[in-house]
C-alpha cells in the first residue's frame, strides 16, 4: 500500500498542478447562499421549548404594547404632549416586532432567512414613517409655544414601562442568543430602547407637572425619539443583509 502512495506523490510533485488538483486541495468556502440555507441551530427538544418560549414572550409583549400604546396615546392627546404621543406610536412599532417574531417561529418560517430579511426591512420602513410626524409636531409646539399639560395617566404608564420593558428585553436578548435568532434579539433591543424612551418621557412629564415653565423639554424629548427612530430604521435596514 505504501509503494503506490509514494509513487503517486512523486508523480504529482513532478508535474505542474492542474485546476483539478487545486480544487481538491482548497478548503471549502461557505457562500452567502450556503449560510442562508443552513439552519443556525439544531431542532432538538430544548430548542423547540426555547422557540415556544419566544412565541409566548412575543404574545405577552404584544398584549402589553397594545394596552400601553392606547393608554399612552389617549393621555398624550389629552395633555397635548407630543413626546408622550410619539412614544405611544412607537409602541406600535414594537408590537410589529412582536408580530414578526410570532410569524417567524411558526411553521416552516422558523429558520427562513428570507422571511427575516423581509421583516427587518418592513420594520425599517415603519421607523421612517413614524419620525416625520413627531418632528413636525414637535417643531410646531416649540414655535407656537404650546405647553403640554400635566398627565397623571401618562406618568403612570411610562413608569410602568420603565419597570416592565427591561425585564422583557433582557429575557428576549438572552433567548435570541440561545436560538440563534436575530429577530428575537432585535425585539429585545427594541424593548430596552422603549424603556429608555419611557424614562425620558417620564422625566419630561414630571418636569411639566412640577414646573410648567419647563414645557420645552417635552418637544425636545420628542425630537430625540424621532432621531432614534431614524437611526433604528437604518440599523434595521442594514441588518437585512445576508449572513
Amino acid at each position: 500500500m505504501s509503494g503506490p502512495t509514494r509513487g503517486s506523490s512523486r508523480l504529482t510533485s513532478g508535474r505542474p498542478k492542474t485546476v483539478r488538483d487545486e480544487a481538491l486541495a482548497a478548503p471549502a468556502v461557505t457562500t452567502c447562499q450556503d449560510c442562508a440555507a443552513q439552519p443556525t441551530v439544531g431542532h432538538d427538544e430544548r430548542w423547540q421549548q426555547a422557540a415556544r418560549y419566544a412565541r409566548w414572550l412575543a404574545w405577552a409583549s404584544l398584549s402589553w404594547m397594545t394596552a400601553e400604546g392606547v393608554a399612552g396615546l389617549v393621555a398624550g392627546v389629552v395633555a397635548g404632549s407630543v413626546a408622550l404621543v410619539g412614544w405611544s406610536l412607537g409602541s406600535a412599532i414594537e408590537a410589529l416586532a412582536s408580530v414578526i417574531v410570532i410569524w417567524r417561529f411558526t411553521g416552516s418560517r422558523t429558520v427562513s432567512e428570507t422571511a427575516e430579511r423581509r421583516a427587518q426591512r418592513a420594520v425599517a420602513v415603519s421607523f421612517w414613517l413614524l419620525a416625520p410626524y413627531i418632528v413636525v409636531q414637535a417643531i410646531h409646539d416649540l414655535s407656537g409655544h404650546h405647553p403640554a399639560a400635566t398627565s397623571a395617566l401618562g406618568i403612570v404608564i411610562t413608569a410602568a414601562s420603565v419597570v416592565v420593558m427591561p425585564v422583557l428585553g433582557t429575557a428576549k436578548r438572552r433567548l435570541g442568543q440561545r436560538l440563534g435568532s436575530g429577530a428575537t434579539a432585535g425585539e429585545g433591543t427594541q424593548n430596552l430602547m422603549c424603556a429608555a424612551q419611557a424614562a425620558a418621557v417620564l422625566v419630561s412629564l414630571v418636569v411639566v407637572a412640577a414646573w410648567p415653565g419647563g414645557w420645552p423639554v417635552d418637544p425636545l424629548v420628542a425630537l430625540g425619539i424621532a432621531a432614534w427612530s431614524v437611526w433604528e430604521g437604518i440599523q434595521s435596514w442594514r441588518g437585512a443583509g445576508c449572513c
